[in-house]
């Protein structure tokens, strides 16, 4: 018995490694079915809840602990939490799937980790939606999806399919046709919501009209903190490598996110020097900036400044990173001993929407800017798409992070969001990724790890809204929780053989 149990725990690591290896940095997509189909025939099969329980946490620790490892360069601590609960969560969802003795648990097992999966978007501290199947999924043949219901729905389609590789308890196909007609009824939604996902993509067009733009990646080294660096370094490195440009048919140069930290950026030195370089190259620019607010407080902004040296608009980042950008339970945690010094000072929410306005040389544009952490929540460049930006900027820094794991994520989520809302993006980060995203989520001009680099794209304008754009994740939630209460209704009825 101890023996069967840990074979099939290996199963389970095996299985969570397999999910985990479909995403970024290793991308081999496919490999989320085989490990899905490994862990819910494990999961179908258990007889009973402390097996359930104890395989999903398993396969939960085999999914997160690699795919979640940047996580320990923000946080170590944190990073062990974190891991244990989403593990945990989706141990409880096998505990209620109930296993063999549950006859529709080809359905109740990818309905109920998909809501897991959904909680992760908000829950803790507003959600760590990293590491997700959509990240793993935006390189395959199922990504269109997401112009229909975002994470939500290509988290189910990608869980139901592994779900219905998997090997089912022997009782379940004994020539059962409910059994059977619940199978064939799963397929037949997961094929109709791809086919659905073709022509929905057209659903978005180019207005005729693209704005040159460029994004400017100044270098430098990776696994370094603000606290430790000196801020004007990376404003030099920007400034040098924007003075490689020469082009003059610009329309928008972007710089990442928080390039300049100063107490007042309208009277700092830096935003004259922007203007200067913006006076040279006949176009504004879009300019990550982090200032003071007070002793304990800062603010992390994007900014459009032109020759005047003046901000002509401005987004503050509305989602902050937790135990990066702000300590939650600040005064507790520190009463305990953690290293809360690592962030001293918290940043303040903003609450404008998620645009900039900027002019070109046609007058007044709009894009959607969804900064770092924000691209990993679909609502926020959602929100910029439907006050109708014609394309996404994403200016971000991951210079704190050691490996590539958080940085190609990241390039993934851009694909989801670009994909999402039929729109370009521009990615751009002091150093790397930074790379142009079609509304197809075709990744062109991807920049290396901390080279100094200038990319330019001619980006197609666009409108019109697709259905995910339109209604966003609500009638997802709700459809998932139709099934699901369903299915529960069903299990009450007794099992008919064919």
């Amino acid at each position: 018995m101890i023996l069967a149990g840990r074979r099939t725990w290996l199963r389970a690591l095996v299985a969570g490694l397999l999910v985990a290896a479909s995403m970024p940095p290793w991308g081999w997509w496919p490999l989320s079915f085989f490990g899905i189909a490994l862990y819910s025939s494990l999961e179908f099969t258990a007889d009973n809840s402390r097996r359930r329980f104890s395989t999903g946490f398993v396969f939960g620790l085999g999914w997160f602990l690699p795919a979640m490892s940047w996580m320990w360069f923000l946080t170590a601590p944190g990073f062990l939490v974190a891991v244990a609960l989403f593990a945990t969560l989706h141990a409880l969802a096998a505990t209620i799937t109930r296993g063999r003795a549950d006859r529709f648990s080809v359905i109740t097992g990818p309905v109920l980790h998909t809501i897991v999966e959904m909680l992760r978007m908000i829950f803790p501290f507003g959600g760590v939606p990293l590491a997700t199947l959509g990240i793993a999924q935006v390189a395959g043949p199922l990504h269109r999806i997401a112009s229909l219901g975002g994470v939500i729905a290509l988290t189910w389609v990608t869980w139901q399919i592994g779900a219905l590789l998997a090997r089912t308890p022997r009782e379940h196909r004994r020539d059962n046709h409910q059994v059977r007609s619940t199978r064939r009824r799963a397929a037949l939604v997961c094929v109709a919501l791809w086919l659905v996902s073709f022509p929905a993509m057209s659903w978005t067009k180019n207005t005729g009209r693209s704005l040159s733009v460029a994004a400017v990646q100044g270098g430098g080294p990776q696994g370094t903190r603000a606290i430790d660096t000196d801020p004007r370094d990376v404003v030099e490195r920007h400034l040098t490598t924007t003075a490689t440009i020469t082009e003059d048919d610009l329309d928008l140069i972007v710089w990442p996110e928080n390039v300049i930290d100063v107490a007042d950026f309208e009277r700092s030195p830096e935003i004259g020097e922007v203007a200067s370089e913006s006076a040279r190259l006949g176009a504004p620019f879009a300019v990550g900036i982090t200032e003071d607010v007070d002793d304990e407080s800062f603010t992390n902004a994007q900014v459009i400044v032109d020759e005047s040296a003046s901000v002509l608009d401005r987004y503050d980042k509305v989602r902050r990173v937790p135990f990066g950008e702000y300590v939650p339970l600040r005064g507790l945690l520190e009463s305990l001993g953690a290293p809360v010094d690592q962030i001293p000072r918290d940043a303040v929410a903003g609450t404008s929407p998620a645009t900039l306005d900027f002019m070109s040389d046609v007058g007044e544009e709009r894009a959607a800017v969804v900064i770092s952490w924000e691209v990993f929540f679909g609502g926020r460049a959602r929100e910029g798409v439907a006050l109708g930006a014609g394309f996404i900027i994403n200016p971000t820094n991951g210079s704190s992070y050691t490996w590539t794991v958080l940085q190609s994520q990241q390039v993934a989520s851009s694909r989801l969001r670009a994909i999402e809302t039929g729109r370009w993006v521009v990615q751009v980060a002091p150093t790397g990724f930074s790379a142009f995203v079609s509304p197809t989520g075709d990744v062109f001009a991807r920049t290396s790890v901390s080279e100094g680099a200038v990319i330019i794209r001619d980006v197609a304008v666009r409108e019109g809204e697709t259905f995910y754009v339109r209604l966003g994740d609500g009638p997802w939630i709700v459809a998932t929780a139709v099934v699901l209460l369903g299915v529960l209704h069903a299990r009450r009825r007794p099992l008919r053989r064919a």
